[in-house]
Protein backbone atom coordinates (compact mmCIF):
# COMPACT_ATOMS: atom_id res chain seq x y z
CA UNK A 1 0.00 0.00 0.00
CA UNK A 2 1.58 3.57 -1.13
CA UNK A 3 2.40 5.93 2.03
CA UNK A 4 -0.34 8.33 2.92
CA UNK A 5 2.56 10.71 3.81
CA UNK A 6 2.38 14.24 2.42
CA UNK A 7 -0.78 13.27 1.08
CA UNK A 8 -2.99 13.62 4.10
CA UNK A 9 -3.80 17.40 4.09
CA UNK A 10 -5.04 17.45 0.27
CA UNK A 11 -7.01 14.11 0.99
CA UNK A 12 -10.29 14.55 2.28
CA UNK A 13 -11.42 12.55 5.08
CA UNK A 14 -13.90 10.78 3.15
CA UNK A 15 -11.18 9.79 0.78
CA UNK A 16 -8.75 8.81 3.28
CA UNK A 17 -11.37 6.64 5.15
CA UNK A 18 -12.12 5.07 1.75
CA UNK A 19 -8.38 4.65 0.72
CA UNK A 20 -7.63 2.80 4.12
CA UNK A 21 -10.64 0.19 3.52
CA UNK A 22 -10.79 -0.53 -0.04
CA UNK A 23 -9.76 -4.24 0.51
CA UNK A 24 -12.41 -4.45 3.33
CA UNK A 25 -16.06 -5.50 3.50
CA UNK A 26 -18.92 -3.06 3.40
CA UNK A 27 -22.11 -3.07 3.45
CA UNK A 28 -25.22 -1.72 1.93
CA UNK A 29 -28.97 -1.40 2.25
CA UNK A 30 -31.94 -0.30 0.12
CA UNK A 31 -34.04 2.79 1.18
CA UNK A 32 -36.23 5.30 0.32
CA UNK A 33 -35.77 9.26 0.19
CA UNK A 34 -38.18 10.60 2.64
CA UNK A 35 -37.26 14.47 1.60
CA UNK A 36 -34.70 17.59 2.95
CA UNK A 37 -34.09 19.49 6.04
CA UNK A 38 -31.42 20.87 7.42
CA UNK A 39 -29.63 21.23 11.41
CA UNK A 40 -27.32 22.83 13.02
CA UNK A 41 -23.53 21.57 14.07
CA UNK A 42 -22.65 22.49 17.06
CA UNK A 43 -20.61 25.49 15.78
CA UNK A 44 -24.14 26.90 14.89
CA UNK A 45 -23.61 26.38 11.52
CA UNK A 46 -26.73 25.18 9.39
CA UNK A 47 -26.22 22.27 7.42
CA UNK A 48 -28.66 20.63 4.82
CA UNK A 49 -29.30 17.10 4.30
CA UNK A 50 -31.58 14.77 3.14
CA UNK A 51 -33.53 12.37 5.05
CA UNK A 52 -33.29 8.47 4.51
CA UNK A 53 -35.83 5.89 5.21
CA UNK A 54 -33.30 2.94 5.27
CA UNK A 55 -34.74 -0.78 5.67
CA UNK A 56 -35.86 -3.46 7.16
CA UNK A 57 -34.38 -5.11 4.57
CA UNK A 58 -34.74 -9.20 4.28
CA UNK A 59 -31.81 -11.57 2.85
CA UNK A 60 -33.69 -13.44 0.16
CA UNK A 61 -30.75 -15.23 -1.66
CA UNK A 62 -27.21 -15.98 -0.81
CA UNK A 63 -25.06 -16.49 -4.05
CA UNK A 64 -21.63 -18.36 -3.51
CA UNK A 65 -18.66 -18.89 -6.06
CA UNK A 66 -19.38 -22.54 -6.32
CA UNK A 67 -23.12 -22.60 -6.79
CA UNK A 68 -23.76 -19.41 -8.89
CA UNK A 69 -19.96 -17.92 -9.91
CA UNK A 70 -19.73 -14.87 -7.60
CA UNK A 71 -20.20 -14.40 -4.07
CA UNK A 72 -22.92 -11.73 -3.01
CA UNK A 73 -26.18 -11.20 -0.85
CA UNK A 74 -29.68 -10.43 -2.34
CA UNK A 75 -31.81 -7.74 -0.56
CA UNK A 76 -35.59 -6.92 -0.91
CA UNK A 77 -37.15 -4.13 0.34
CA UNK A 78 -40.27 -2.12 0.11
CA UNK A 79 -44.02 -4.53 0.16
CA UNK A 80 -46.08 -5.59 -2.65
CA UNK A 81 -49.56 -7.16 -2.92
CA UNK A 82 -49.47 -10.77 -3.66
CA UNK A 83 -51.67 -10.65 -6.29
CA UNK A 84 -49.22 -8.60 -8.72
CA UNK A 85 -46.17 -10.56 -7.82
CA UNK A 86 -45.47 -13.60 -10.40
CA UNK A 87 -45.76 -17.43 -9.35
CA UNK A 88 -41.71 -17.53 -9.56
CA UNK A 89 -41.14 -14.52 -7.71
CA UNK A 90 -43.50 -15.75 -4.94
CA UNK A 91 -41.47 -18.89 -4.48
CA UNK A 92 -38.43 -16.89 -4.30
CA UNK A 93 -40.22 -15.08 -1.04
CA UNK A 94 -41.62 -18.29 0.31
CA UNK A 95 -38.49 -19.79 0.53
CA UNK A 96 -36.74 -16.93 2.18
CA UNK A 97 -39.96 -17.03 4.71
CA UNK A 98 -40.94 -13.13 3.97
CA UNK A 99 -44.10 -11.54 2.27
CA UNK A 100 -43.40 -10.00 -1.68
CA UNK A 101 -41.26 -7.15 -1.67
CA UNK A 102 -41.17 -4.58 -4.16
CA UNK A 103 -37.51 -4.03 -4.80
CA UNK A 104 -34.38 -6.74 -5.01
CA UNK A 105 -30.54 -5.69 -4.93
CA UNK A 106 -27.48 -7.32 -4.93
CA UNK A 107 -24.75 -6.70 -2.98
CA UNK A 108 -21.40 -8.28 -3.65
CA UNK A 109 -19.38 -7.30 -0.05
CA UNK A 110 -21.33 -7.48 2.83
CA UNK A 111 -19.22 -7.19 7.14
CA UNK A 112 -20.94 -9.63 8.37
CA UNK A 113 -22.14 -13.51 7.00
CA UNK A 114 -25.78 -13.22 6.06
CA UNK A 115 -28.02 -16.59 5.95
CA UNK A 116 -31.46 -16.48 4.25
CA UNK A 117 -34.13 -14.77 6.11
CA UNK A 118 -32.18 -12.71 8.00
CA UNK A 119 -33.24 -8.96 8.27
CA UNK A 120 -30.63 -6.31 7.54
CA UNK A 121 -31.91 -2.77 9.57
CA UNK A 122 -30.33 0.87 9.26
CA UNK A 123 -28.37 -0.01 12.38
CA UNK A 124 -24.91 -0.78 10.17
CA UNK A 125 -24.71 2.59 10.10
CA UNK A 126 -23.43 5.04 12.66
CA UNK A 127 -22.86 8.82 12.91
CA UNK A 128 -19.68 9.93 11.06
CA UNK A 129 -19.81 6.90 8.15
CA UNK A 130 -19.33 8.30 5.15
CA UNK A 131 -21.72 6.64 2.25
CA UNK A 132 -22.27 5.81 -1.40
CA UNK A 133 -26.21 6.86 -2.66
CA UNK A 134 -27.23 5.50 -5.91
CA UNK A 135 -30.67 6.73 -7.02
CA UNK A 136 -32.75 7.81 -10.18
CA UNK A 137 -32.96 11.25 -10.76
CA UNK A 138 -36.21 13.42 -11.74
CA UNK A 139 -37.53 13.03 -15.10
CA UNK A 140 -37.55 16.67 -17.15
CA UNK A 141 -39.28 15.11 -20.52
CA UNK A 142 -37.83 16.28 -23.59
CA UNK A 143 -35.57 19.40 -23.08
CA UNK A 144 -33.98 21.95 -24.80
CA UNK A 145 -30.13 22.82 -24.97
CA UNK A 146 -30.07 25.73 -22.58
CA UNK A 147 -31.96 23.71 -20.07
CA UNK A 148 -30.08 20.55 -20.79
CA UNK A 149 -26.76 21.31 -21.41
CA UNK A 150 -26.54 24.83 -19.83
CA UNK A 151 -26.33 27.01 -23.24
CA UNK A 152 -26.61 30.63 -22.97
CA UNK A 153 -28.32 31.16 -26.67
CA UNK A 154 -27.05 33.64 -28.91
CA UNK A 155 -27.45 36.59 -26.47
CA UNK A 156 -28.03 40.16 -27.96
CA UNK A 157 -31.09 40.49 -30.68
CA UNK A 158 -29.06 41.78 -33.27
CA UNK A 159 -28.66 41.03 -37.18
CA UNK A 160 -32.30 39.39 -37.29
CA UNK A 161 -32.16 36.93 -34.46
CA UNK A 162 -35.46 37.88 -33.13
CA UNK A 163 -35.80 33.76 -32.14
CA UNK A 164 -32.77 32.15 -31.78
CA UNK A 165 -32.65 33.13 -28.52
CA UNK A 166 -33.03 29.12 -27.12
CA UNK A 167 -31.54 27.81 -30.61
CA UNK A 168 -28.78 25.19 -30.46
CA UNK A 169 -26.20 26.84 -32.99
CA UNK A 170 -24.52 25.04 -35.56
CA UNK A 171 -24.36 21.44 -35.71
CA UNK A 172 -21.14 20.79 -37.71
CA UNK A 173 -19.60 21.08 -41.23
CA UNK A 174 -22.09 21.02 -44.35
CA UNK A 175 -19.81 19.09 -47.20
CA UNK A 176 -17.71 17.27 -44.87
CA UNK A 177 -18.71 14.87 -42.75
CA UNK A 178 -22.55 15.39 -44.19
CA UNK A 179 -23.88 14.29 -40.70
CA UNK A 180 -24.09 14.82 -36.84
CA UNK A 181 -21.27 13.69 -34.82
CA UNK A 182 -22.41 10.97 -32.11
CA UNK A 183 -22.55 12.98 -28.93
CA UNK A 184 -23.45 16.32 -30.14
CA UNK A 185 -24.88 17.90 -27.45
CA UNK A 186 -28.17 18.67 -28.48
CA UNK A 187 -32.06 18.25 -26.62
CA UNK A 188 -33.37 15.50 -25.75
CA UNK A 189 -34.66 13.48 -22.76
CA UNK A 190 -33.59 14.83 -19.75
CA UNK A 191 -33.07 13.31 -16.54
CA UNK A 192 -34.72 9.77 -15.28
CA UNK A 193 -31.04 8.49 -15.07
CA UNK A 194 -29.27 6.48 -12.32
CA UNK A 195 -26.87 8.89 -10.64
CA UNK A 196 -24.49 8.00 -7.74
CA UNK A 197 -23.37 10.11 -5.15
CA UNK A 198 -20.22 9.63 -3.27
CA UNK A 199 -18.65 10.17 -0.01
CA UNK A 200 -21.79 11.72 2.07
CA UNK A 201 -21.54 11.62 5.72
CA UNK A 202 -24.25 10.16 7.71
CA UNK A 203 -25.06 12.91 10.45
CA UNK A 204 -27.48 11.09 12.45
CA UNK A 205 -29.21 7.45 12.42
CA UNK A 206 -32.78 6.98 13.94
CA UNK A 207 -32.86 3.24 14.63
CA UNK A 208 -36.89 2.91 16.25
CA UNK A 209 -37.96 4.95 13.17
CA UNK A 210 -35.50 3.48 10.40
CA UNK A 211 -34.57 6.73 9.23
CA UNK A 212 -30.68 7.83 8.52
CA UNK A 213 -30.13 11.33 7.82
CA UNK A 214 -27.01 11.79 5.50
CA UNK A 215 -25.25 15.13 4.70
CA UNK A 216 -26.17 16.91 0.89
CA UNK A 217 -28.54 16.16 -1.23
CA UNK A 218 -29.22 12.65 -2.89
CA UNK A 219 -31.24 12.15 -6.25
CA UNK A 220 -34.04 11.32 -6.71
CA UNK A 221 -38.04 12.89 -6.36
CA UNK A 222 -39.54 11.93 -2.80
CA UNK A 223 -40.25 8.49 -2.12
CA UNK A 224 -37.92 6.88 -5.00
CA UNK A 225 -35.88 4.06 -3.64
CA UNK A 226 -32.26 4.23 -3.56
CA UNK A 227 -29.10 2.15 -2.17
CA UNK A 228 -26.80 2.65 0.44
CA UNK A 229 -23.30 1.95 0.14
CA UNK A 230 -21.12 1.86 3.24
Amino acid sequence: MPSLSGDTNVLSEALLLRWTQKNSKMSGIIGKKVGMTSIFDETGKNIPCTVIEAGPCVVTQVKSVDSDGYAAVQLAYGEKKEKNTSAPLKGHFQKAGTTPKRRLVEFKTFVDQKNLGDTVTVEIFAAGDFVDVVGTSKGKGFQGVVKRHGFSGVGMQTHGQHNRLRAPGSLGASSWPSRVFKGMRMAGQTGSERVKVQNLEVLKVYPEQNLMVVKGSIPGAKGSFVIVDK
